[in-house]
């Protein structure tokens, strides 16, 4: 499967939140089985919505400063970003159509 997700980090997130493009930013963990499941569908996202919004991965594990500014307990964490500000976020699996009505949203 092609990886159209965005590695974001601590470095880069806001850079790239900052887009005039809504942003998902999917926080995840390589143990986390429910992030596992939900990736894919993150991937599928990215790769629809390619000119329309921005979508992002964060490695909870690799990268700290973030998910602790945002007080990220439990993952998978979905977060949307319009314009730089929080404006959605999602906690646990969720079906693709419910992410996909919550960017839509955004747009």
């Amino acid at each position: 499967m092609a990886n159209n997700a965005l590695e974001i980090t601590d470095n880069n997130f806001q850079e790239i939140i900052s887009s005039d493009k809504p942003v998902l930013v999917d926080f995840w963990a390589e143990w986390c089985g429910p992030c596992k499941m939900i990736g894919p569908v993150v991937e599928e996202i990215a790769g629809e919505y390619q000119d329309k919004a921005v979508v992002g991965k964060m490695d909870v594990d690799a990268n700290s400063a973030i998910p602790a500014q945002f007080g990220i307990r439990s993952i998978p964490t979905l977060m949307i970003f319009k314009g730089g500000e929080l404006v959605d976020k999602i906690v646990g699996a969720v079906p693709k159509h419910v992410l996909v009505q919550k960017l839509e949203a955004a747009l």
